[in-house]
Parts: structure tokens; C-alpha cells; sequence
């Protein structure tokens, strides 16, 4: 049973290796302008692009837009692929995570603008006028006290916190194990604790 188990990890594992090698290749001949191994490519890596997107976006359509726009990134920029740093799956998830969180804060910020306008001709009391302020300047220290962190912890509690993620997902969508998972985000909110103190 144990020499199956083996057998059958050291199967997939070689599986995944060719895989990785053949996407190499073609990523190579795309930035070469190859159009016909873009079309392999693409049909070989969108799947797991979009999967990547949508387990941050958690909306099919803004996960599928977002799928192909790091399409047309990959073709534009596939001479900046470097294989000493991993693999041509890696490199691709890598963009669609990052493009997907980018669009998390455009939505939320095209939904703040919006709030804000909406607000804005409504007559306000003074205690009003004090809150907002207080919140701003609460929001200013969020922000300087997450520039303390280090990028995979900002990042790590950017999806649990703001995305609304569990320290599974986040293992899952970054590609790591659930105990760096949660080492980050505990290291990232103890860190986030002491500058949010420095500031006050």
C-alpha cells in the first residue's frame, strides 16, 4: 500500500515536472512572438490562472477579465520569464494572484469614491465632521503601519483581512503550506500591533 502511495507521488511529481518543462518551452518560443505556442500555452495555464483569480475575487466575471488580461501580460512581457527563479506555472499564477488583488482594491476603491459622493451633498452635524476625521486619521495609521511590513505579510493579511480570506485559503492561494499560512499573518499582526502603538 505504502509502495503505491509512492509510486503513484513519484508519477504525478514527474507528470508535473514534464509539465512545468513544457510550458517553459513554449513560454520561450511566445517571447520569441510564437502565436501557435501562445495558443497551447494558453489552453494549458488559463485554468489555473482563473482558478487562482477566482479564489481571490470570489466573482466569476471579474476572475475570468482578470485571466486575460495576465494572458495578454504573459504575451507582452514573456522575455522577462526567468526559469532560475521557478517555473512558468509559478511565474504565471504569480501574476494572476497579483493582478486579482490589485482588482480587490480597485473595486473597493471605486466603492469608496462612489460613497463618497453620495455623502457628499448630505448636510453633516459636527459630531459627523469628527468621526470622519477620526476615522481618516485611523486609516492613515493602517496604512503607514502596514508599510512596516514585509511584503509576504502585508500580503498574507491583505487577503485574510481585507479580502475576507481564512488562513486556508490564503495557504492556498499563495501556494504555501497552512503553518506558513498562519505564521505570517501571526508575525504580520504582532508587527502590525507595535508600529500601530508607535503611532499612537
Amino acid at each position: 500500500m505504502a509502495a503505491a502511495a509512492i509510486s503513484m507521488a513519484s508519477t504525478t511529481s514527474t507528470a508535473r515536472s514534464r509539465n512545468d518543462a513544457a510550458s517553459e518551452e513554449l513560454l520561450v518560443a511566445v517571447a520569441e512572438g510564437d502565436q501557435p505556442a501562445f495558443a497551447v500555452l494558453y489552453d494549458r495555464v488559463v485554468p489555473q490562472g482563473l482558478g487562482v483569480a477566482l479564489r481571490v475575487l470570489r466573482d466569476r466575471a471579474l476572475a475570468e477579465e482578470v485571466s486575460q488580461e495576465v494572458m495578454v501580460e504573459v504575451w507582452r512581457k514573456a522575455d522577462r520569464f526567468d526559469p532560475e527563479r521557478g517555473t512558468a506555472s509559478g511565474w504565471i499564477t504569480t501574476l494572476a494572484h497579483r493582478r486579482a488583488v490589485d482588482r480587490v482594491r480597485s473595486e473597493q476603491a471605486s466603492r469608496d469614491r462612489d460613497d463618497r459622493v453620495s455623502r457628499r451633498d448630505e448636510p453633516r452635524a459636527f459630531d459627523a465632521v469628527a468621526d470622519e476625521v477620526q476615522v481618516n486619521l485611523d486609516h492613515w495609521q493602517v496604512r503607514r503601519a502596514l508599510s512596516t511590513l514585509t511584503e509576504r505579510q502585508r500580503e498574507a493579511i491583505e487577503l485574510a483581512y481585507f479580502g475576507g480570506h481564512t488562513y486556508r485559503d490564503v495557504a492556498r492561494v499563495l501556494d504555501i503550506p497552512e503553518g506558513t499560512a498562519k505564521s505570517r499573518l501571526r508575525d504580520g499582526l504582532l508587527r502590525l500591533r507595535e508600529a500601530l502603538e508607535d503611532l499612537v
